[in-house]
């Protein structure tokens, strides 16, 4: 597993070059990752709008400051994920600005595809879903706890319309967004922290 992580982090970004990444690649009608499609790019473009909205906007609890402010040793958060991942979109801004809040943070982003041994670390119900906060001791690189793909209220938003639908479509994909948007962050942000107490205590 160590080699598997120091293999991604030497193929990770900055979270400014991956952003950089995101956009030089859909100015050449890209998104990231292995799989090309126009509805892949739309999603990408989609994203980076989100993004830019979302770096202006997205505030940091101050308790929450407070907490990382104070963490114990440094810590590498290692993110798996894709320009087109539209749960990307949402949670990336808010782990950045958490990782800024910290000298003990160190933000690293990964494309999930290019990795693909060590997501296979990390399936969700045995899916690649992403975002996937995986988080390291930055001395011995051990993971202490990981984190993703969704807060737990957008992922009970997603298991309830699946339930009723019997699939994940368009509407169910503009209700995700909306949730993301009324949530402003803030459980992204518990929960992080609340992983963290857990590991910790």
């Amino acid at each position: 597993m160590i080699n598997t992580i120091q293999q991604t982090l030497q193929n990770s970004f900055s979270y400014t070059e991956y952003r950089n990444l995101a956009s030089e690649l859909i100015a050449q009608g890209k998104s990231t990752g292995h799989e090309q499609s126009e509805d892949l790019l739309h999603y990408s473009e989609l994203n980076e709008a989100r993004m830019n909205r979302l770096e202006k906007t997205i505030t940091i609890a101050d308790e929450v400051k407070t907490k990382l402010e104070n963490l114990d040793k440094n810590y590498i958060w290692l993110v798996l994920a894709e320009s087109w991942c539209g749960d990307a979109a949402q949670i990336l801004p808010v782990i950045y600005k958490m990782s800024e809040a910290s000298e003990k943070i160190d933000l690293k982003i990964a494309l999930r595809d290019d990795n693909d041994i060590l997501m296979q670390q990390f399936l969700t119900n045995g899916g690649r879903a992403i975002p996937k906060l995986i988080v390291l001791d930055a001395t011995t690189l051990e993971v202490i706890a990981d984190w993703g793909p969704r807060p737990h209220g957008a992922k009970q938003l997603i298991l309830d319309y699946k339930a009723t639908h019997g699939i994940v479509d368009e509407n169910a994909k503009i209700a995700l967004q909306k949730w993301y948007l009324l949530d402003k962050g803030t459980e992204i942000q518990n929960e992080i922290i609340a992983l963290f107490e857990s590991v910790l205590a």
